[in-house]
């Protein structure tokens, strides 16, 4: 079997047991609140995180640089001389391009070291997911180049869609407007909102209500899956310290579609700054986007 090691970045909010029980690397985003830079060593539990932000508390996040995306893949490989780095969306943050320009630089230093960067498109436990795909192409004896193509090729059918509790937060990443922030704040609109081909985070619909966001979710997934059911063996689900919420998004992708295979976890500081407390988001494999 070719013997290669996947990274992927804090940004999949996958669960540190799942990341060590699968012998990940994990490149970590640094983030500030209150004041205080958290990054790897120094970390805050993410219901602290959480909690600042319902205290009005906001936080900023920063790309992974050149310098840090060298560093990291110089750790592994020396025992790794072949990595596949699944990255956070290029659409979302500048870190796919300055892996890119750390991985050519050592491959030119170090040819005997492969390192394959690829652009997930994805962003939360969307990236996980695509994680946990590579990871089972792995196992099932695929090399790294063959492992590499089968993502370029299903990449564009790991459906994420999700919504949030708090436009605001929204608003502070232009998203939506300030009047539509407000407004919909006081009547009570939710948007669902999705991730695009080009990994961009695109907002598609409004709906009032909490309960009627939820419902949303499931009703796109039953519109999205079509010929690429099957491939639903697991779904993931992440929350920004809204587990009941996630739950029930759960137990109704179980009552309708029969999926009983499923990971939910929180969502992280770096992808959580962004979207805010209350978050739900659904991902799994359809026709499209």
């Amino acid at each position: 079997m070719d013997n290669f090691k996947i990274i992927t970045n804090t940004t999949a909010d996958l669960p540190l047991d799942y990341v060590k029980e699968n012998n990940l690397g994990l490149m970590v985003f640094n983030y500030t609140i209150k004041g205080e830079t958290y990054s790897r060593g120094h970390e805050l539990d993410w219901r602290e995180f959480y909690g600042m932000m319902r205290e009005g508390h906001m936080p900023t996040t920063s790309q992974v640089n050149p310098e840090e995306c060298r560093a990291y893949f110089e750790e592994h490989l020396e025992e790794n001389k072949q990595l596949l780095y699944l990255c956070f969306s290029s659409g979302l943050s500048g870190t796919y391009n300055n892996a890119c320009m750390a991985a050519g630089m050592l491959m030119e230093e170090r040819p005997d070291c492969r390192i394959a960067v690829i652009d997930s498109k994805c962003a939360s436990m969307g990236e996980g997911l695509l994680v946990h795909k590579a990871l089972m192409q792995q196992k099932a004896g695929k090399s790294m180049d063959e492992t590499a193509a089968w993502l370029e090729e299903n990449i564009p059918h790991l459906v994420h869609i999700f919504t949030v509790d708090d436009l605001n937060h929204l608003y502070r990443g232009g998203r939506v407007s300030r009047t539509a922030a407000v407004i919909g704040t006081v009547v009570g609109i939710k948007p669902i909102l999705h991730v695009d081909n080009d990994g961009y985070l695109i907002p598609i619909r409004k709906v009032r209500g909490r309960k009627k966001s939820l419902h949303a979710l499931v009703d796109y997934m039953e519109g999205k899956m079509g010929s690429y059911r099957d491939a639903n063996d697991i779904v993931f689900i992440s929350h920004g310290d809204a587990l009941e919420d996630a739950e029930a998004v759960r137990d109704e992708v179980k009552a309708r579609f029969g999926i009983d295979c499923f990971l939910v976890n929180h969502i992280g500081p770096t992808i959580g700054a962004h979207s805010g407390p209350g978050t739900i988001a659904l991902f799994f494999m359809g026709e499209s986007r």
